[in-house]
């Protein structure tokens, strides 16, 4: 098994081919071949989905952007998908890619992309339902883990200094790992109208990421969660004994780590924080409509208020060159960290995730902070620029950055500047990746990461709907 912080330095030549039963990919055709699996080997098909590819990628121009659509948009449904029916509810496990286990954060940001069409493909509704179901499923299990195996079959992590279960892969605390499976149900729920995944087991998860969140406000001590590793890297681990650095109790929650599965420096990370303050809300009215339990909905609501005025409060914070923007992480004694990692939540998704507009003026001058030099992990190359992360190291742009970028945009030529660079550096082999060397897209991070191909697959989808005309032109 490939552990999530290993990656692999790859040419185009093996691109693909992990973990897909695909061909070598070579230099110099003539055409674009698809690089999607045969149909006998994809994992789940929709027809809706198809239909979505083909009319798409009609409307593209060029040719290397709707061949990269064309395997991308379906890359998690094609690789990473297993569907089966559990006492005669729908279950679905989904895979990150190249790494056999389930995240919160990553199984519901892949089928996110798919939550329009579900209204016309029973069969992907019901996909989708699979996948909140087994969320429920792990939450109850243990709601500070963040990745989980499809039994109760062990990890490589079975050492971790904290409370490992069998069922569980990794257990790293990160807000956004109990906020990704709310936002999918939710909005599951609105694009539908279908409440059959909000049970009574549902309503307990529900209950359980509330009273952890809670927890995770510390006011009454550190709370039943640590995490230490035995490593040589620092951010897989953990300071202070494993319970992170100190925190003054404001009402912000800790979270020891981040999107990227990296420590946290200061544990109030703000932009999941935020991402908690939305998700309380959609809980909150799911708890009002659905399961009319007006005494729970207040409960989310007192948390999601409590959470948002600290935020305000500890949270918005004065750089010394370019003034006032929030904070990417903060301890609540007046220490913050000036920084953005480019997993999401980042400082970059917050009007992605849904707490603030674009147009928020610190949410802008954050934006300018995130894509500068003042910014330690901003990267500019031959290919363009972007966000890098602690969890590649130096040299190496996340283009995940660059499609949140766009997809954060009302600027047209901004957007189709990003899409010419994610046309341009997928190392030749049809796949967007982790990361890529910003001088030489053949040397990447991650030859088979769903999400970003995925993510990928919805920013187009987005750009034929709002500003189809992007989509005539040439990006070579």
């Amino acid at each position: 098994m490939v552990a999530r912080r290993d990656f692999i330095k790859n040419s185009a030549l093996v691109a693909g081919v992990v973990g897909l039963g695909l061909p070598k990919t070579v230099f110099g055709w003539a055409g674009y071949t698809s690089q999607r699996p045969p149909l006998a080997k994809r994992k789940f098909t929709s027809e809706a989905v198809e239909k979505t590819i083909v009319k798409v990628k009609s409307q593209i121009a060029d040719t290397k952007l709707g061949w990269l659509f064309e395997n991308c948009f379906p890359n998690t449904l094609d690789t990473t998908v297993s569907f089966k029916k559990e006492n005669g509810k729908p279950d679905t496990f989904v895979i990150t890619g190249d790494i056999n286990a389930m995240w919160l954060r990553d199984s519901s940001a892949q089928v996110w992309p798919y939550l329009p069409l579900v209204k016309e493909d029973a069969k992907l509704k019901e996909m989708v339902v699979g996948v909140i179901n087994r969320q429920t499923k792990c939450i109850l299990i243990d709601p500070y883990a963040n990745a989980f195996n499809e039994g109760p079959t062990g990890s490589e992590w079975d050492k971790d200094l904290t409370e490992m279960k069998p069922e569980l892969h990794e257990r790293k605390w990160e807000i956004d790992s109990l906020c990704y499976p709310v936002r999918l149900s939710y909005n599951y729920w609105k694009i539908s109208g279908d409440n059959t995944p909000f049970d009574d087991k549902y309503k307990q998860a529900a209950h359980l990421i509330v009273k952890t969140f809670k927890e995770q406000q510390r006011k009454e001590g550190h709370g039943p969660y640590k995490f230490q590793r035995i490593s040589a890297v620092q951010s897989d681990t953990v300071a202070n004994g494993g319970w992170g650095n100190p925190i003054s109790p404001v009402g912000l929650i800790v979270s020891i780590f981040r999107p990227s599965d990296d420590a946290t420096v200061f544990p109030f990370l703000i932009p999941s924080n935020m991402f908690a303050v939305v998700s309380l809300r959609q809980l909150a009215e799911i708890s009002e409509i659905i399961y009319k339990d007006a005494a729970f909905a207040h409960e989310c609501t007192v948390l999601a208020d409590e959470v948002d005025r600290a935020i305000k409060a500890y949270a918005i914070v004065e750089h010394p060159k370019l003034g006032m923007m929030y904070g990417f992480e903060v301890d609540g004694f007046g220490n913050r960290l000036f920084l953005d990692d480019t997993n999401v939540p980042s400082l970059l998704s917050i009007p992605y995730l849904g707490y603030t507009s674009v147009d928020d003026p610190l949410y802008q001058a954050s934006r300018h902070f995130v894509w500068s030099n003042f910014q330690p992990w901003f990267y500019r190359g031959k290919y363009g620029d972007g966000v890098g992360s602690p969890h590649t190291g130096n040299d190496y742009i996340w283009p995940m950055s660059v499609i949140i970028k766009a997809l954060t945009s009302h600027d047209k030529e901004e957007i189709a500047s990003c899409i010419k660079m994610l046309r341009n550096t997928d190392g030749d082999t049809g796949f967007i990746h982790e990361s890529y060397h910003k001088d030489d897209p053949t040397k990447f991070t991650r030859p088979w990461f769903a999400w970003v191909n995925t993510l990928f697959g919805e920013l187009i989808l987005k750009v034929s709907q709002e500003y189809p005309d992007l989509l005539k032109r040439q990006y070579a």
